[in-house]
């Protein structure tokens, strides 16, 4: 039943109004099948993205700016979703990109057929909650499969973790470089990673992304130092620094103004000389401190002063001011340097090293390279391609393949892809309801029939007949031998995956499963909705004028 009222009883035949006029009420199944609905619609909208013949979705937002990619948490992070329970499914794609960087869209539709296969069997009367543990205990049997059938990977071996970003990036557009890009986020990771706690650990936020328009994917390069978007501050200064002594400063190269306000007359043009010239005897000895020290370049977080700048060009030591205080920290962790907030305090071992420093113009723009660092705990990656949209997939399919190799360093086990693993884990599940029984047994074949979403919309998207594939998949993996046949969308029918290198983290699977399941609990043990009017809004805007509103709409 469903009804959308605001009044909630009757007295005496008299209605008793609760709620603010103008609310809406949708209750019971009438609630439910809206929600399930609305879930389905966004998981429909990611659908024909997923896999390597995947399509792409061209995003244009209200100023105009066009966003081209298949990347499921961009997708629904640029769209704007208005129904609440879809908003949840924005929600999942969300937690998956933040927790593991890859398989949002894996994540959303299986989350979409969990409400699917849920609404058939709300329809035979099986109460959400029981559908629910259902799907809980068959997400727990399904991380314990994929546990179970996941093979170790040491880290030193780079070609298994090459062909792990292979695959996260080869449904892209940029899939032409994937060996390239690959190689890169691999290099890249390996270089950033580190212990604690005796577990390896890979913070993406160390690796510096840099974007420029022109060139192809194949110049994008990785650069064991940083690339810092600013140019040297003065063109008397050296462009060019070998064997680079750094100084990170966080205090500017000027003379500090006092915190309150003072005066000072001045009767006299000797006093008015002295003045300047005592102003510019504290530069002198700033710029004097630096150079004794041995620094040879100068990275400043704040400013740096015309008379300063013309005495560290006189000095030949090369200077960037306003650098950023993420870059700061990231320079620190390349060159190994230690930022100073005062210069009196600046020692010889707070100076950075690197083998070369240098502004080079890329794409129209000066950035100064600061290159083989000695052991850099932070690099950067400049992406190049000939497209301003090419260039920032090319960003969003490298953070992928980034998360990935990262995600197997955080736990070094993988599974294949291609839909494999999740045939395996649809035929176990059968097997396992039947011993479960009851009515969450319904709802645990629910969840395997589910699963197969995957390598059913693989071949869907692929042009293959989905209920041939599937039908060849699960006959095949009735064989414990055949448990990494997947979809193979080239040569069209069922194959080992591991043999084709198609290989994923199994983090990444056991996240999409557990985040699905969660977001399908949530929207499934809504029964009511109580929407609140924009009655408000509207009765603000007949108070105003149609002039008022005219010149807002103007501005």
């Amino acid at each position: 039943m469903g009804a959308k009222s605001a009044t909630i009883g009757q007295i005496g035949g008299i209605p008793v109004l609760i709620l603010k006029e103008g609310t809406s009420r949708t209750f019971g199944k009438e609630a439910q099948r809206a929600n399930i609905m609305a879930a389905r619609a966004v998981a429909e909208i990611v659908r024909s993205s997923l896999g390597p013949r995947g399509m792409d979705k061209m995003l244009v937002d209200s100023l105009g700016d066009i966003t081209i990619t298949n990347d499921g948490a961009t997708i629904l992070d640029e769209m704007d979703v208005q129904h609440p329970a879809a908003k949840m499914m924005v929600e999942v794609a969300k937690a998956q990109d933040k927790e593991v960087g890859d398989g949002t869209t894996t994540a959303v539709i299986l989350a979409g057929e969990l409400l699917k296969e849920a609404e058939s069997l709300l329809e035979k009367n099986i109460h959400p909650t029981v559908i629910i543990n259902g799907f809980k205990k068959a997400a727990k049997k399904a991380e314990e499969i994929l546990r179970k059938m996941s093979i170790p990977v040491n880290l030193d071996d780079e070609e298994t973790l090459k062909k792990i970003a292979m695959t996260s990036i080869s449904g892209k557009v940029v899939s032409v470089a994937k060996e390239h890009l690959a190689k890169i986020a691999v290099k890249a990771v390996k270089q950033i990673a580190e212990k604690t706690d005796d577990k390896l650990f890979a913070d993406i936020d160390q690796i510096q992304i840099i974007k420029k328009k022109g060139g192809g994917l194949l110049d994008t390069e990785l650069v064991y130092g940083m690339i810092i978007d600013k140019e040297v501050v003065h063109p008397g200064m050296p462009k060019r620094v070998e064997n680079a002594k750094i100084a990170l400063l966080d205090c500017p190269l000027e003379v500090e103004k006092t915190e309150i306000d003072a005066e000072i007359r001045i009767t006299d043009p000797e006093q008015m000389r002295a003045f300047l010239e005592e102003e510019e005897k504290i530069l002198k000895s700033m710029v004097e401190k630096i150079k004794n020290i041995g620094a040879n370049v100068v990275f400043c977080q704040k400013g740096i002063d015309d008379i300063a700048q013309h005495y560290l060009a006189k000095n030949k030591i090369l200077a960037v001011r306003r650098v950023k205080k993420s870059d700061m920290e990231k320079l620190a962790r390349a060159t190994g340097g230690r930022i100073v907030t005062n210069i009196d305090d600046l020692t010889e071992s707070d100076l950075g090293a690197a083998g070369l420093v240098e502004e080079r113009k890329v794409a129209d723009e000066k950035l100064v390279f600061v290159e083989d660092c000695k052991n850099p705990r932070s690099v950067s990656i400049l992406i190049r391609g000939g497209l301003e949209r090419l260039v920032d997939e090319a960003e969003r399919a490298i953070k992928d393949a980034l998360y990935v190799v990262a995600d197997v360093v955080r736990e070094p086990r993988i599974v294949a892809g291609g839909g494999a693993p999740e045939a395996e884990v649809a035929k176990v599940l059968r097997e396992y309801a039947v011993s479960v029984g009851g009515r969450e047994q319904l709802a645990i074949e629910a969840f395997a029939n589910a699963i197969e979403v995957i390598p059913r919309t693989l071949a869907e998207n692929a042009g293959l007949d989905p209920i041939d594939i599937l039908t060849e998949l699960r006959a095949l993996h009735e064989s414990q031998e055949n448990k990494w046949y997947g979809v193979d969308i080239f040569e069209g029918k069922p194959i080992d995956m591991f043999e084709k290198n198609v290989l994923e983290p199994l983090i990444v699977k056991t996240n999409a499963i557990s985040s699905a399941v969660e977001a399908a609990g949530l929207i499934l043990r809504i029964d009511d909705i109580i929407a609140a009017t924009k009655f408000e809004e509207e009765k603000e805007k007949e108070k105003k004028g149609p002039e008022e509103e005219e010149s807002e709409s103007s501005i």
